[in-house]
């Protein structure tokens, strides 16, 4: 199978060497032009190490166009704050017959894809999460796969679609992907919004000194508590939205292999048996910029539209916009557009 992989970061890398390492033929592009220079510089190959061994020939895409021409599959694989420039930039390229996937439905940006091709004979789907966690080598040319997820959340835009996506999924990166009930609930399945942002707020101090913190062991119970108060609003949201998530706890536990009873006692066993990884050292961080705005923003987006309260999400929204200065609801680039066609 031919994939073409949108992206150069860490998942994008450490998804393509597993696809790679599967046997199928991967092609690379990075929107900016600068995330495969390392991957020119080695000649196309690409080291991983980790969960995922070998070293892999990748090919290298000019171009968005170039990057999709004849691939059976596309793997979205920026940050959500890229999702809509380079769905803009590859959707015209787009043919019937291809699959595309989204890694992840943020803030239902498979949507968004799927209203700007039209009918037009291809399928777009969304992970729930991603399908693997890793960390990107300062060559370039290099990716350490930390984890293969023990399960996956997906939907196609189209509900009847998403059987025949997932075993194309698990042709690319291996059984590991199970059924959403829609789009909607693959987006609110994601618990990096809630984590990731609880993580940081409460331990920002470190982050502005660049300290080296191993994330789960600074996830106590105090932080643990916060994130399972947010977890409760984002269950009553989906409640409320007519789908079912997994729990925070049912995301650790089914992604790790986890067997503590709690949240506090999962972040244990996870430092205990992994140590890392180290948690962000910039306040520059997709933890906030990335997760608030196309996560936390997302769900009150949501939550409005169904009549739902969500205090304590609110809340943290507000003292992350506080405490990094900047208005991260505005940082969204995806609610106002699929606002404006009935999307949110």
């Amino acid at each position: 199978m031919q994939l073409a992989v949108l992206g150069a970061g860490a998942i994008a890398l450490a998804s393509a060497a597993l696809a790679a390492s599967r046997g199928h033929a991967v092609r690379l592009w990075s929107p900016s032009g600068r995330g495969t220079a390392g991957l020119r510089a080695s000649g196309g190959r690409l080291t991983a190490t980790g969960e995922v061994t070998g070293v892999f020939e990748l090919g290298v895409a000019a171009t968005a166009a170039e990057a999709v021409a004849g691939a059976t599959c596309v793997l979205v694989a920026v940050p959500a704050n890229g999702h809509r420039a380079v769905m803009e930039a590859v959707a015209p390229h787009l043919v019937a017959g291809q699959t595309v996937f989204v890694s992840a439905a943020a803030s239902l940006s498979p949507l968004y894809l799927d209203r700007l091709i039209g009918p037009c004979g291809v399928t777009v789907a969304g992970f729930g999460t991603t399908a693997l966690t890793a960390r990107r080598g300062a060559d370039g040319a290099s990716v350490q796969v930390a984890t293969l997820r023990g399960a996956c959340d997906v939907a196609a835009v189209r509900a009847e679609q998403t059987d025949a996506a997932i075993a194309t999924a698990a042709e690319l990166w291996g059984a590991r992907f199970v059924p959403a009930e829609s789009v909607l609930a693959a987006a609110l399945a994601n618990i990096n919004p809630i984590a990731h942002t609880a993580m940081a707020l409460c331990n920002l101090s470190r982050i502005e000194h660049r300290e080296v913190w191993p994330q789960y062991h600074c996830t106590t119970p105090s932080v643990a508590r916060l994130i399972l108060a947010m977890d409760a609003e984002r269950q009553a949201l989906a409640a409320a939205c007519g789908v079912r998530i997994p729990t925070a706890e049912e995301f650790f536990r089914r992604s790790y292999a986890l067997s503590a009873p709690d949240l506090a006692g999962m972040m244990v066993e996870l430092h205990a048996r992994r140590g890392g990884p180290a948690g962000p050292t910039t306040i520059e961080t997709r933890y906030v910029l990335e997760d608030v705005p196309f996560g936390l923003v997302f769900y009150l987006a949501q939550a409005r539209e169904v009549g739902v309260a969500m205090p304590v999400t609110e809340g943290v929204v507000r003292l992350a916009s506080a405490a990094w200065g900047r208005d991260l609801a505005a940082m969204n680039d995806l609610l106002p557009v699929l606002s404006a066609r009935g999307g949110s």
